[in-house]
């Protein structure tokens, strides 16, 4: 999902719940990795773009955040919950 104020990698369902997915991916871990990559300021450019996703549902739904981080040798972690709104 892609606005002028950010964009989302990925938006899914899961248990009821929608979840806005941040997919990352570094080959170094300098400078933080990949989970390192997810700064304050882009939390925020995630956190709006979610919130104009959810302004065109009928109704707005439990939601949360997740990061997909992926390494240098293609090590793949799903953090639920990577951040909050």
């Amino acid at each position: 999902f892609h606005t002028r104020m950010g964009e989302i990698d990925l938006v899914a369902e899961h248990d009821g719940t929608l979840v806005f997915v941040e997919v990352r991916m570094r080959t170094s871990e300098r400078f933080g990795g990949a989970a390192g990559s997810i700064t304050a300021a882009k939390q925020r450019r995630i956190v709006t773009a979610a919130r104009l996703y959810m302004a065109r549902l009928q109704s707005e739904p439990a939601c949360r955040f997740d990061a997909v981080l992926v390494d240098g040798e293609g090590a793949m972690r799903w953090i639920r919950g990577a951040f909050e709104a």
